[in-house]
């Protein structure tokens, strides 16, 4: 078989999979999307406009565990879908359970918003809300998945069985500017387990990463708030090299500092996405720890 019969039997496939996904989510009827703006939530967007039209809404949690850069994304890749787009002022921080971040910290987000959304259907002039998770969740620490589970949230991409890769798939189907978009979770999510989630603790993550990355012009780095206020940053194996060099090893170390870490760190089994779920075998979900 050519590369070109190759390339169109793929082609012809996603075509397939997008209609399957679009009539999927007609029998839902009127939808709220719980919409992030990255690709997962974004192809389910698209799928909603195409088979709902003003019947489908786009709602985006905002608070601080948010970056100003993908609210931004978010709002550019809504405009772009067609899709209506709500802004909902969340409330997590106002949760102790949420604050204490042991390991189920993201229940207490994802329930926060399904909460708010699911008050809102009514003037939304929608009826049910779904959202962006794929079969790759299935098998990862995803405690959102209980609370979408008891709002009776739906996931279209997991009950059509679709997957990460046919997600970005389906992205370049239909063109959307977040198709290659690496993950990127919530700024709470560089808190590790048992350390207090704040406001400025966040918001700290959110300065070093737009730091390290205007000055690197690396995409794929996180910034870990670590205990003590330990910063451990981590970025693909093959930066290392350039992280450690002596004037950005000086400027990182400077610039972190001031914003309010008090030591300063470059993991050198470099970028790896969840890396603090590496402790949850051995973290109680009080925050206390297990022998392992």
């Amino acid at each position: 078989m050519t590369s070109t019969s190759v390339n169109s039997n793929t082609s012809d496939a996603t075509e397939t999979l997008a209609q399957d996904l679009v009539e999927h989510v007609r029998a839902y009827g009127p939808v709220a999307v719980a919409f992030s703006g990255g690709v997962d939530s974004a192809v389910v967007a698209r799928a909603a406009v195409e088979a709902l039209g003003d019947k489908a809404v786009a709602v985006t949690a905002v608070s601080h565990s948010l970056a100003t850069s993908e609210l931004n994304i978010a709002r550019g890749e809504a405009t772009l879908i067609g899709i209506r787009h709500v802004e909902v002022n969340t409330t997590e921080f106002e949760r102790p359970e949420y604050r204490a971040n042991a390991g189920n910290r993201c229940f207490f987000c994802k329930d926060t918003l399904y909460r708010i959304t699911a008050a809102k259907l009514s003037e939304l002039d929608v009826s049910r809300i779904i959202n962006g998770a794929n079969t790759d969740d299935l098998g990862d620490h995803r405690p959102g998945m209980t609370a979408a589970k008891e709002h009776h949230v739906r996931s279209p991409l997991v009950e059509l069985g679709i997957n990460k890769s046919q997600v970005r798939q389906l992205a370049r189907f239909w063109n959307l500017s977040v198709a290659e978009k690496p993950a990127s979770p919530c700024l709470s999510s560089r808190i590790a387990y048992g350390v207090e989630v704040t406001e400025e603790r966040v918001r700290r993550v959110e300065l070093a990463e737009a730091f390290i990355r205007e000055l690197t012009g690396l995409n794929e780095l996180r910034v870990r708030c670590e205990a003590d206020e330990l910063a451990r940053i981590e970025v693909p194996l093959e930066s290392l090299s350039q992280l450690a060099a002596e004037a950005s090893r000086r400027a990182v170390a400077t610039r972190l500092k001031e914003l309010g870490f008090r030591r300063v760190t470059l993991d050198l089994d470099g970028f790896r996405s969840g890396s603090l779920n590496d402790v949850l075998p051995v973290v109680r979900l009080g925050g206390s720890r297990e022998k392992p």
